[in-house]
Formats: structure tokens, C-alpha cells, sequence
């Protein structure tokens, strides 16, 4: 799972998620990556400041639909309005279901794996540091 952030208390909304996502029914936070600060994304717009990112390991009893709409919650809860805007326009917290174990998903709205991880170089380096140190 990824976390990232670029809007206000960077920091205080990766940890609430960390916490809530920790404490979903069925679901322990298993590991994390230390928090990287990066650039916005190409076409993320005028004025995006840098974001923190960070990859967290979860083992949930969930299904993939129902993990997503808790992620849905939790960018709610912290005042993440989805728009038309950019693509990649700031946000408070953006939450991404990255792999699922080793489970393949098409479906309306969710990709897995999330068909931005190969040019996605952070999430690559996060992932191997959770690897390195927590038996997946």
C-alpha cells in the first residue's frame, strides 16, 4: 500500500493512515518503508509542492474492493476531494492499493498490481526496503 501526501501537515496524514489502515477489521500493519520526500509527478500541475511518500506492508482478511473503499474513508476522512482536476492535482492523502499479494485484478476503478509501479522508482525503492527487512 502507498501513502503520499503534499498538502498541509504532510507528516501528521501519513501517520493517520498508518494508524487507521493498521486498525481495519481483519487487518496489522506488517512493516513500512521510511518516508521519502519526492517530486510532484509530471502533469501534477502549477505550484504542486513535493510530497511525502512512504510503502506500507499490510495482511488483511479484506477483499480488494472493500480495502479500496476503506482507502476511499480514510482520504475522506482527512479532506481529500477527488475532482476533474489534474491527474496528479495536490492532495491531503492519497492512498493506493499497490499489490495484493501475488493476485492479478482488472476491474472499474482498481488495477492490481497498480499499473503505475514499474515507472514509479520511489515505490520500487520502498517496496525493497520492506523485503529486506520483513519475511513477505
Amino acid at each position: 500500500m502507498a501513502l503520499g501526501s503534499n498538502l498541509g501537515d504532510r507528516a501528521a496524514h501519513l501517520a493517520y493512515a498508518r494508524a487507521r489502515l493498521g486498525a481495519l477489521p481483519g487487518t496489522r500493519l506488517a512493516g513500512a518503508s521510511r518516508v521519502d520526500e519526492t517530486a510532484p509527478l509530471p502533469g501534477s500541475g502549477p505550484g504542486s509542492a513535493a510530497y511525502l511518500n512512504q510503502m506500507v506492508l499490510l495482511e488483511t482478511t479484506l477483499p480488494p474492493a472493500d480495502l479500496l473503499a476503506a482507502c476511499l474513508a480514510i482520504e475522506a476522512e482527512r479532506g481529500r476531494v477527488r475532482s476533474a482536476g489534474p491527474r496528479w492535482s495536490p492532495r491531503t492523502l492519497d492512498l493506493d492499493i499497490v499489490r495484493y499479494g501475488t493476485r492479478t485484478l482488472h476491474q472499474p476503478g482498481l488495477t492490481i498490481p497498480h499499473p503505475e509501479l514499474p515507472r514509479r522508482d520511489f515505490w520500487q525503492r520502498e517496496i525493497a526496503e520492506i523485503e529486506a527487512h520483513v519475511h513477505v
